[in-house]
């Protein structure tokens, strides 16, 4: 074990887990208006509304996520799409994961009883009322866990974007490996910052279910 690598490296690897952070916290956040828009479609009255819903589900789930980067990064530019490669990133992670949590809000939505929904209805609530002041409310606990697990998923699956240049940890250990021959540290390395980032999520994930389960 060579610790004088991994104390000259450790600074830059602290500044790539930085970008890994940024990616998965903007994938999250683009991914959690995808899953609401998706979640609300499937649910919807409309037909068009609802197939494109589950169309949607079926494409981002059921395809690998490294096809779909590799889809907008590379084969945007033929129909007009050019994006920076952190850019690319964080769109084809949140899509991706977007689609994961639509099924989660979905899931949570739909373990409401339907009792709660024909009471607020027979009170005069109208449907979106019901789902704001009913509904939600009480399926919002329900959520946190799933979106939490999709959260850590996305925090390790953001390594994908190493394959397309971006510089986060995945792509900092590949660089470093081909120049010091050393991929027990270098990698070693990486897997620490990322079990301190998803140990980190995990924490943020329990506190804010421990603040709904006592409210």
């Amino acid at each position: 074990m060579d610790f004088s690598l991994v104390q000259r490296v450790f600074p830059f690897f602290v500044e790539a887990a930085w970008i890994t952070i940024e990616i998965s916290a903007l994938s999250l956040a683009l991914g959690l208006i995808v899953a609401f828009l998706v979640a609300a479609a499937k649910m919807s009255r409309s037909l068009p509304l609802r197939i494109f819903g589950s169309a949607y589900v079926s494409l981002f789930r059921g395809t690998p996520c490294l096809i779909q980067l590799f889809v907008l990064y590379f084969g945007g530019p033929q129909i007009g799409i050019n994006l920076e490669p952190f850019a690319a990133g964080v769109i084809g992670l949140g899509l991706n994961i977007g689609a994961y949590m639509a099924e989660a809000i979905r899931g949570a939505i739909l373990s409401v009883d339907r009792g709660q929904t024909e009471a607020a209805r027979s009170i005069g609530f109208s449907r979106f009322q019901t789902m704001r002041k009913v509904v939600l409310p009480q399926a919002a606990r329900l959520m946190i866990r799933p979106l939490g697990v999709n959260a850590v998923a996305l925090v390790k699956g953001s390594a994908l974007v190493s394959t397309i240049s971006v510089v986060e940890l995945t792509y900092t250990a590949q660089r470093y490996i081909g120049s010091t021959y050393k991929p027990f540290e270098i990698f070693g390395v990486a897997a620490v910052l990322y079990m301190l980032i998803v140990y980190v999520v995990a924490r943020i994930v329990d506190l804010i279910d421990r603040r709904y389960a006592i409210a």
